[in-house]
């Protein structure tokens, strides 16, 4: 499933003064940046500027735990331009006409567009900018729905004692996902009738107070002004006092943020939840058969007119590589980049069949980079996905995958996909780059409220929090999750495996991992503040990612 979710400075040691060793590269003058938790702390909120382009700030100069890209760009890269790399995004689907991205789009140069062909012999016909395996589906199960519909035939009111030693293992997985969708299924039907419930009180009280006050926009001030006669009015007034001191905005902005809400949350049970939906019957494979793999289309942008579905991919396309210095939009982290979309990810829980075939495909087209925004806690075919990853390590390709947005210990909780298990602290392939978020407070809080962590299953952390980047239609929009923490990642080892073609997959992950900064900060985990932990014990690096330094050590690695 995609995974969005509701001072002075010691520097230590010399500076490195060296030249690449390839022609693309810079030449490198610059001192690492250290020993962060003598920074002081930001104490006022950022403007809307700093807000939109926190992620590349640097913690030096701006006291926000960016990624230091613009300083990087400013000291190292300047005017260098290095290799062209392409970076696979596997996910919902890219506007790839949007304004901010329709010049980084790669093009199958092998493939002559709408011959309905297979011209290069990929197997794909028609692939001019990618491949989309969903085909015409977008509303998709949970995958813990998908094995709850499918085993509870066989189990449904059979107790454990009556199944056989052979079927214990199914049986178990079947009562895994059973209780899971009745945990999530309840909790979102809760959730959507206590937001309409509060909705449904809102819209009386403003009404209310909007025909005394004759106007529907006041202020917190007007509305502590006004007089109250009745004991409903009262009410009406106690109420929307409560509202408008704990949220940002008017009421009519509280209202549509309870609409949206409740339509996310009615979303997911006509569709995540949805136990008489057959999402995939549309597309028209067997999803149990790693080897039909005649099925999807080249429409990488999905089949919806508005585009919507594609929200999650354009953004995370964007983060990566919107273009830079075209006085539109954004500046994306890498440039000289071309992103190859590969849609695989519904609104909904993947299949690992996609997946696998997904990264297999950006591996034999060219891709040096993969970006993988989605995840979920439930697989059926892990093993399709592993040889996928592994294949993919084989070729020198890297792979920077979202930690995931429930608050969660990795290293307790399995996770789909990943590059080891829980009970396997032994990593499957050396390619895997799982990036975790970070808020844009530097301090105790940040940390994303939502962000899993994990000393062994997390390698590093990266600006995930109230992301602005590109969305379909030419719009640009804030959102957040360790969705937005991967591409930021990614972005910086398309740069690294620009200027710095020569080192590996293996190497590029080191050099983000050993390049980031390290705090010595208590944390918050999961918005409690209770749940508190040492900065370092997150993440196998302990650290946060810094395109400067790791531009350093990419320099010096390379040399």
């Amino acid at each position: 499933m995609k995974i969005p979710t509701f001072r002075p400075l010691l520097i230590a040691g010399l500076a490195i003064t060296v030249a690449g060793c390839s022609s693309s590269a810079p030449a490198v003058v610059s001192t690492p940046i250290e020993n962060i938790d003598t920074m002081p702390l930001k104490v006022t909120d950022l403007t809307e500027t700093e807000l939109k382009g926190w992620g590349g700030a640097d913690l030096v100069s701006d006291t926000i735990p960016g990624m230091s890209v613009q300083k990087a760009y400013s000291e190292i890269i300047k005017n260098t331009k290095g290799k062209k790399v392409i970076v696979a995004v596997i996910d919902s689907g890219v506007d790839i006409e949007h304004e901010d991205l329709d010049g980084v789009i790669w093009t199958n140069e092998d493939e002559i567009p709408g011959n309905n062909k297979d011209d290069d012999k990929n197997g794909y016909v028609d692939d001019v900018h990618g491949w989309n395996f969903l085909g015409d589906a977008v509303k998709e199960n949970m995958e813990y729905v998908r094995i709850y519909k499918k085993l509870k035939p066989k189990y449904n009111g059979i107790p454990a004692s009556a199944v056989k030693p052979e079927n214990k293992e199914e049986f178990d997985l079947y009562m895994s996902a059973k209780a899971e969708y009745e945990k999530e299924y309840n909790e979102a039907l809760g959730l959507k009738n206590q937001y309409e419930g509060i909705l449904q009180q809102l819209k009386m009280a403003h009404d209310a107070v909007s025909a005394k006050l004759g106007k529907e926009d006041y202020t917190l001030e007007e509305l502590q002004a006004m007089k109250a006669e009745t004991e409903e009015m009262k009410q009406y007034k106690g109420f929307l006092f409560q509202v408008m001191s704990n949220v940002e905005g008017n009421i009519p902005d509280a209202i549509a943020q309870l609409n949206e809400a409740i339509d996310y949350f009615s979303g997911r049970l006509d569709s995540h939840f949805n136990l008489e939906l057959d999402g995939r019957a549309i597309v028209g494979d067997d999803v149990n058969d790693i080897n039909d793999t005649n099925y999807g289309n080249n429409d990488v942008t999905g089949p919806t007119p508005d585009k919507e579905d594609i929200k999650h991919g354009t953004h995370v396309a964007g983060i990566i590589a919107a273009e830079r210095n075209n006085n539109k939009g954004i500046n994306g982290v890498a440039h000289n980049v071309e992103i190859m979309p590969i849609r695989a990810v519904p609104d909904g829980d993947e299949y690992d069949k996609d997946i696998a075939l997904a990264i297999r495909y950006a591996v034999d087209n060219g891709a040096s980079i993969i970006n993988t925004s989605f995840g979920k806690y439930f697989s059926t075919h892990p093993e399709w996905v592993i040889d996928a990853i592994q294949y993919a390590e084989k070729n020198d390709v890297l792979i920077v995958n979202a930690a995931g947005n429930e608050g969660l210990d990795l290293d307790q909780k399995r996770v789909y996909p990943n590059d080891q298990t829980p009970e396997n602290p032994r990593e499957i392939a050396d390619n895997v780059l799982t990036v975790g978020a970070l808020n844009y407070t530097y301090g105790s809080n940040m940390i994303a409220s939502f962000s899993n962590y994990g000393k062994s299953n997390v390698d590093v952390f990266a600006p995930g929090t109230q992301i602005w980047s590109t969305t379909p239609n030419n719009e640009y929009e804030f959102m957040q999750g360790t969705s937005m923490a991967a591409p930021a990642v990614t972005g910086v080892a398309a740069v690294i495996r620009s200027l710095y073609p020569k080192l590996s997959a293996r190497q590029v992950k080191k050099v983000i991992m050993d390049g980031g900064l390290s705090s010595n900060a208590t944390v918050v985990l999961g918005g409690e503040p209770s749940n508190t932990k040492n900065f370092g014990q997150l993440s196998t690096s302990g650290k946060m990612a810094n395109m400067y330094n790791a531009l350093i050590l990419a320099d010096k690695l390379s040399r």
